[in-house]
């Protein structure tokens, strides 16, 4: 059994991390620390859990684990690390954006945890950064051009998030009475992910020099991403099809699908699904996944099982919410 810790765990990403490891068949969850929520039951905070668990969060711990899962905020987890006694032979698994990036100035060894690229690395690691939510359904979209490099012009890409994108934190763009019957852009072309993406493809197909053009959207929704991506491609459907079949062959939990993927089939899976199109020399690729568990805390349960030798699909199905 892998003895798991999370640290930050009253949030959405901590929340789903709960949930994950409570039913894992080969884990045991040994804490969920939180500052602002110690002491309560941590049923009293993700009431889906009211009777599963009486587990209480707590303030302190002593990192007798196997593996530690950071769900803190932007900024908080280097700090954390940096502040903290962690024995070298436990597994970090940080969910931030924190070490995703490689900084010349700021160097470290975290791998970049998207299996269905770096799954080889992601084994032999004790570090791991998990990829943004956006990231993951981007990437997700580009990865089996990238890795036969057979991108060609600039990649634009629309994407649409739910309110739990923007994490528990109260803001005048997460209440109901401003989500509701209503949809808008923000962060066009500067997104936080535009450089983790940047990075993904420059390691993959290192002399495609052209630019990603990413415009986000906020959704009416409480959860999942649609991801809307076009570029340039001299190749036929039949062709690209069987490129992106053959590349996610050995990945169970992204699937080629031959109908425009939704939103309600992924939620509450680690699922992403993957649809393609094509117009003349125009290729637009749909994908799906869930934010909070694809996107965050599911793949994050996947890493884990491949650093530590299970099954990657080990605790991860679930039915979507389909109505």
């Amino acid at each position: 059994m892998i003895r798991a810790g999370i640290i930050g765990g009253a949030g959405f990403t901590g929340g789903e991390m709960t949930r994950i490891l409570l039913r894992h068949p080969e884990c045991e969850l040994a804490f969920v620390q939180s500052n602002s929520q110690a002491g309560k039951m941590i049923s009293s905070t993700h009431t889906d859990l009211v009777g599963e668990t009486d587990m209480k969060f707590v303030k302190e711990t002593d990192y007798d684990v196997d593996c530690l899962f950071l769900c803190l905020a932007h900024g908080d987890s280097v700090k954390y690390v940096r502040n903290n006694n962690i024995p070298e032979n436990t597994a970090i698994i940080d969910l931030s954006q924190d070490f995703r990036l490689k900084h010349i100035n700021q160097p470290h060894n975290y791998v970049y945890g998207l299996p269905e690229a770096y799954r080889e690395q992601i084994k032999s690691t004790k570090q791991l950064a998990n990829p943004g939510c956006f990231a993951t359904g981007i990437e997700l979209a580009f990865l089996p051009l990238a890795a036969n490099k057979l991108l060609s012009g600039n990649i634009h890409v629309t994407a649409v998030t739910g309110s739990t994108g923007a994490g528990q934190k109260l803001s005048d763009t997460v209440h109901f009475t401003w989500r509701s019957s209503n949809v808008s852009f923000y962060k066009i072309f500067e997104h936080q992910h535009q450089r983790e993406i940047g990075q993904i493809l420059g390691s993959l197909q290192p002399d495609w020099s052209d630019n990603v053009y990413f415009v986000p959207m906020r959704g009416n929704f409480t959860r999942g991403i649609l991801t809307g991506l076009y570029t340039k491609c001299s190749l036929s459907i039949e062709e690209i099809t069987d490129i992106y079949k053959n590349h996610y062959a050995g990945h169970p939990f992204t699937i080629v699908v031959d109908k425009e993927p939704d939103i309600k089939q992924i939620v509450n899976t680690n699922k992403c699904l993957v649809h393609l199109k094509k117009k003349d020399d125009i290729l637009f690729v749909t994908t799906v996944i869930d934010n909070l568990i694809k996107g965050a805390s599911g793949q994050a349960v996947q890493n884990m099982n491949l650093m530590f030798g299970l099954d990657e699909t080990c605790g991860l199905y679930s039915k979507p919410v389909a109505f």
